[in-house]
């Protein structure tokens, strides 16, 4: 049954949310995930996006719901590499040890990034309703951003602790969102979404080595924590809403900075999204359960 907007939903009175999860270069599996959906007529009315969720969400609320979005979204993804996100920069570096830089990494370039792929100037003037979820630096509580500029919500939304620079947006310094709350099951709930697809990006549970350098070690950490509150958040919300979280890939052994796997990450997780979706019953009673915590590597 197809929605006035053209969403296919379970009900005519359903408003559907799609929450994104931040994950870093992991992000890609959720482009997977995206055509998956919209093969098969499932669009979202609210669109609410933590860290790189934050970033594809954007995207599709400018460019819309369809697979010629999902196309571009997929290219666009094709041609990053570790540094256009994470530039390395010695003299930045140097100074960071010191105390004279706030953040390891610049975030010009990731600025340039959302800025070239943009359709809009304002959050409030996205197509498909967007909601950006950030982290107040002093007090810890989560922001969730509807309405402002779209490039430093993003940015926010994106600034991993250490890594890159703290913003300033409306009076608050604000930071990473997966910090205070990596999939805002709570906020799609309060914004009257009745059916919530929540896209994880997963995080790396086969892990060869430890990661062995800082950036590494602090975004793996980061995805780490952002993983255990979407598990709470996905348990304490279940029996109020119907909440479907998309599979996330495992066994996974890709890290979090490396965008060399992008193609095979998207493919397998839009084949394993896909299965899902043919499952004749896609409410779990414990949809937590998918995104426990774990690790292969240890069995090895």
């Amino acid at each position: 049954m197809l929605a006035s907007n053209g969403c296919k939903l379970d009900s005519m009175a359903d408003k559907v949310a799609f929450v994104l999860s931040g994950g870093g270069s992991l992000g890609s599996v959720q482009v997977g995930m995206l055509r998956a959906l919209i093969e098969i007529d499932i669009k979202p009315d609210i669109l609410i996006g933590t860290s790189v969720g934050a970033l594809n969400a954007a995207y599709l609320a400018g460019h819309g719901a369809t697979l010629d979005t999902v196309d571009s979204m997929e290219k666009t993804w094709l041609g990053l590499k570790t540094r256009d996100v994470f530039p390395f920069d010695p003299l930045r570096l140097s100074l960071a040890t010191v105390g004279l830089a706030n953040s390891l990494c610049s975030n010009n370039s990731l600025r340039r990034i959302i800025k070239a792929h943009l359709t809009f100037k304002r959050i409030e003037d996205a197509p498909i309703p967007l909601h950006v979820v950030t982290t107040d630096l002093r007090s810890g509580k989560e922001v969730l951003l509807s309405k402002g500029d779209a490039v430093n919500a993003i940015l926010a939304s994106s600034a991993i602790p250490a890594i890159f620079p703290s913003i300033e947006f409306d009076g608050k310094t604000l930071i990473d969102g997966g910090v205070a709350d990596n999939a805002a099951i709570s906020q799609a709930i309060d914004l009257g979404a009745d059916l919530i697809y929540v896209l994880p990006t997963g995080y790396t549970c086969d892990l060869s080595e430890v990661p062995r350098t800082a950036l590494a070690s602090a975004v793996h950490a980061l995805t780490l924590l952002m993983e255990q509150r979407l598990i709470v958040d996905v348990e304490h919300y279940a029996d109020r809403v119907d909440i479907r979280v998309m599979p996330p890939l495992c066994p996974l052994s890709v890290s979090s900075i490396d965008f060399r796997h992008t193609a095979r990450l998207i493919n397998d997780s839009y084949e394993a999204t896909s299965g899902w979706l043919k499952t004749e019953d896609k409410r779990s009673s414990k949809p937590e359960r998918v995104l426990a915590l774990h690790s292969h590597s240890g069995d090895r």
